[in-house]
């Protein structure tokens, strides 16, 4: 089966990513978690670990089994990179090509499909900047935008356009980007 990166941002969404690793995993796929510092706010390693049955990618000091960089593997090895959720920040640095981290550094040196599923509060998700970054990373071969959801009740009490869609949405769009 595939082999497919999740990136994990900080955001609240960030929860949710543990079920899709698991409903990709139940399918027979080979699921890598690469996150953020700040997704580590939202969800444990240990929880995406356990899901995806895989070792998590957090700093570049979880680099340190093999002579070649985990980021730089498994961008060579990934059928597909999804960021969900992706957040305005991780945007902003995909869009700008800046890697302070493993998850953007991964992107940087990956050359296939990438599934962009954004989650932050709608005035994040409205801003010009955050738009501008949105339509930067549209226009890139093979990167899709999916999402936001357009309505909604948002963690910060809000209800507007911004929340992470559906899971059901995210897997399905994720085994589309593996049919050639």
């Amino acid at each position: 089966m595939a082999t497919i990166v999740l990136g994990v941002c900080g955001s609240i969404a960030a929860c949710k990513t543990a079920g899709v690793a698991s409903r990709l995993v139940k399918l027979g796929h080979e699921v890598h978690c690469v996150c953020t510092p700040a997704a580590l706010e939202f969800v444990t390693p240990l929880t995406l670990m356990t899901l995806s049955r895989n070792p998590v990618i957090t700093t570049f000091e979880d680099e340190t089994g093999s002579w070649v960089p985990v980021h730089i593997d498994l961008a060579q090895r990934a059928d597909v990179l999804a960021v969900v959720p992706a957040s305005a920040n991780t945007m902003a640095c995909m869009a700008h090509g800046q890697c302070p981290n493993a998850l953007t550094s991964l992107y940087l040196a990956y050359r296939g499909p990438v599934l962009i599923f954004p989650a932050m509060n709608s005035m994040m998700w409205d801003h010009p900047a955050t738009q501008a970054n949105a339509a930067t990373l549209a226009a890139r071969a093979q990167h899709r935008i999916i999402g936001p959801a357009e309505d909604g009740m948002l963690a910060c009490g809000t209800c507007g356009k911004g929340r992470l869609v559906e899971d059901e949405l995210i897997v399905r769009e994720i085994l589309a980007a593996l049919v050639p």
